[in-house]
């Protein structure tokens, strides 16, 4: 069993930063993707960031160059940095944990961006 748990979510102000992490344990397979995702009101859950355990990254289109994603295989944690955050961003942002047989994800934590 694979348990993840997010923080660092918030409430900040358009063009402000946030950091979430994520901690995985249990019976974590070695060959897994991390990841993030967000959904806002009403709106299906997309792709923010992945990142692979040999640090392979794929980012969504809308998040490019202002999220950072990374990881810590030793700790089992997957975290983002997320600058110059707006309104648009806001959403509850779930960790997500993908190997070939199962696909783990957090409870979701919420960030909001006000304008």
């Amino acid at each position: 069993q694979v348990q993840l748990v997010e923080s660092g979510g918030g409430s900040v102000q358009a063009g402000g930063s946030l950091r979430l992490s994520c901690a995985a344990s249990g019976n974590i397979p070695t060959l897994n993707i991390m990841g993030w995702y967000r959904q806002a009101p009403g709106k299906q859950r997309t792709l923010v960031a992945t990142i692979t355990r040999d640090g392979k990254t794929d980012y969504g289109g809308s998040v490019r160059g202002r999220f950072t994603i990374s990881r810590d295989n030793g700790k089992n944690t997957v975290s983002m940095q997320m600058n110059s955050l707006k309104p648009e961003d806001t959403a509850v942002y779930f960790c997500r944990l993908r190997t070939a047989n199962y696909d783990h994800w957090g409870q979701g934590t919420q960030v909001t961006v006000s304008s």
